[in-house]
């Protein structure tokens, strides 16, 4: 039979609220004492049930994701897999697990909100999805708790990167060599951080009294690599001239961009310098290692975390926030 906390109690001559407070790690417990506990629960591979918080809760204390991946490159996505792990990590240190919602439960087609009410989940973390979605707009309109890191809409409250905030430091660094030709290539408009890292561009050119050439905006297909490279070709093709500099909306089109450029005999950064958007880990093994605009990936899935569970035990609150991440510029061998 399956130990209970009574049963590793009367085995230690321990009352069961030390035990539970060593497992929880709350309380004042003797370092002897819960070294002891530690010891025993290695040695048996012992396993707090959580049934009888849960029934004398409220909550499941289970936690619904949601991961519409419209990249399709799923949760090996190396900017939100790096959110969801550093969620799922601050979660679970605060004893909730997560589990992954889909449309579908067995053969049975059920939406969000349908799906959250069978499992009984506390709170949903939206990590990437459509704001048309009509799945999305039933679960955020309903009194289950509901954060995301991706799209913006009433009655959702938000955490993401200050995406302004790396447009302005991508045009600070082209400034301070005297450069005044920026180009932006970006994924497809769908993306709410593509079109909203676009706004920031056409408005600081104007901040910063800049040529505004239409022609040194270009939209890739896709969101990968290859869009990136293709997006690039396409462009040495059509215009007359490229920038001086390319912001590129991900790092991922940014290697792209760079391999079109050398493979177009252009030398970078001689001749054109280029800047990513993430800091991937792949950045900066990639040659030339990738100048690029940081996101605070570990941040923003802790604070989503923290922000989820302030909800769930404190209230919904449904009105709609907005918390900016801090972004930081890491200069590589992509600029000068």
């Amino acid at each position: 039979m399956r130990k209970t906390i009574y049963d590793v109690a009367k085995e230690l001559k321990l009352s069961p609220g030390t035990i539970s407070k060593v497992l929880n790690n709350t309380g004042s417990v003797s370092l002897s004492t819960r070294q002891r506990v530690l010891h025993y629960v290695k040695e048996t591979g012992y396993v707090a049930d959580t049934n009888a918080r849960i029934l004398k809760s409220k909550f499941s204390y289970t936690i619904g994701v949601i991961f519409s991946d419209i990249s399709l490159v799923g949760l090996e996505h190396p900017f939100f897999g790096s959110i969801i792990q550093s969620f799922k990590t601050y979660v679970e240190k605060e004893g909730y697990e997560i589990v992954f919602i889909t449309s579908k439960l067995g053969s049975n087609e059920l939406t969000y909100l349908e799906w959250c009410r069978n499992k009984k989940v506390d709170g949903v973390l939206i990590v990437s999805g459509n704001i048309n979605n009509a799945y999305i707009i039933e679960l955020v309109s309903s009194d289950i708790p509901c954060v995301s890191c991706d799209i913006i809409m009433p009655r959702l409250h938000s955490v993401m990167s200050d995406d302004f905030q790396g447009v302005r430091l991508a045009f600070e660094h082209a400034l301070q060599q005297g450069i005044n030709q920026i180009g932006i290539l970006s994924g497809p408009a769908t993306s709410r951080a593509f079109w909203e890292r676009i706004a920031a561009y056409q408005e600081l050119l104007t901040t910063y009294q800049l040529p505004i050439q239409e022609e040194w905006i270009k939209v890739a297909a896709g969101f990968g690599y290859t869009s990136g490279y293709n997006a690039t070709l396409d462009w040495i093709k059509t215009v007359k001239q490229l920038p001086k500099m390319i912001l590129a909306l991900s790092d991922d089109l940014a290697f792209g961009v760079i391999r079109a450029l050398e493979e177009s005999g252009y030398v970078v950064p001689k001749d054109i310098q280029v800047i990513g958007f993430d800091d991937i880990n792949f950045a900066r093994l990639f040659t030339p290692s990738l100048s690029t605009i940081r996101q605070n990936k570990q941040m923003i899935g802790e604070t989503a975390g923290k922000m989820l569970i302030e909800l769930i035990q404190h209230g919904n609150g449904k009105e709609t926030s907005v918390q900016r991440i801090p972004v930081e510029f890491i200069k590589r061998n992509s600029t000068y």
